[in-house]
């Protein structure tokens, strides 16, 4: 068998993010299947740079959704959807999955109520990149001595060159058999 190496380039691919840009990167593509049009958030719950549970904030399944029937407004909050960080958690116990000791990557501030939620699920880190109105987390953060980073948002394109990959072509004629 013949092995040949083949050096493709010298240092680090220009556009490889940190951990911690490529996970909030994550949450803000969860972001966008959110359903309500007042906020869109993403959470991704991370342990060990593995991704644990993904999350946006979406009615419960089977109910309407904001974008269709309309948000339901109590005290300047709509009360139809759950919150990404609610819902990245439901979907961890769910599975089985523990978050003790996970990190909480999430496009915004949590509320008073998901801040609590996260602390109570074991998160010990949560990364943001904008705040949220009206939030008692960094008050229980610091309580529980969960680490809060706040990063600038991060870049919003996606590096995917395909024509500059040897190995990957495009499809002559893209087309699905499947249903989403």
């Amino acid at each position: 068998m013949d092995i040949t190496v083949v050096k493709c380039s010298s240092g680090q691919p220009a556009n490889r993010p940190p951990w911690d840009v490529y996970f909030l990167k994550l949450a803000m593509l969860a972001s966008e299947r959110a359903t309500c049009p007042r906020m869109h958030c993403g959470c991704v719950l991370v342990h060990d740079r593995h991704v644990v549970s993904t999350g946006y904030n979406g009615s419960l399944p089977g109910s309407p959704h904001c974008y269709t029937d309309g948000c339901l407004v109590v005290d300047g909050h709509c009360v139809r959807t759950n919150h990404a960080e609610i819902n990245a958690i439901c979907q961890a116990a769910r599975h089985g999955l523990s978050l003790l000791g996970a990190t909480a990557y999430i496009t915004n501030m949590p509320c008073t109520s998901c801040a609590k939620a996260l602390i109570a699920a074991g998160i010990i880190r949560v990364v943001v990149f904008s705040d949220y109105h009206n939030t008692l987390a960094e008050h229980f953060f610091t309580e529980a001595k969960v680490e809060l980073c706040r990063l600038p948002m991060p870049e919003r394109t996606i590096h995917y060159e395909l024509e500059k990959y040897s190995s990957a072509r495009p499809f002559a004629e893209p087309h699905c058999d499947c249903e989403n």
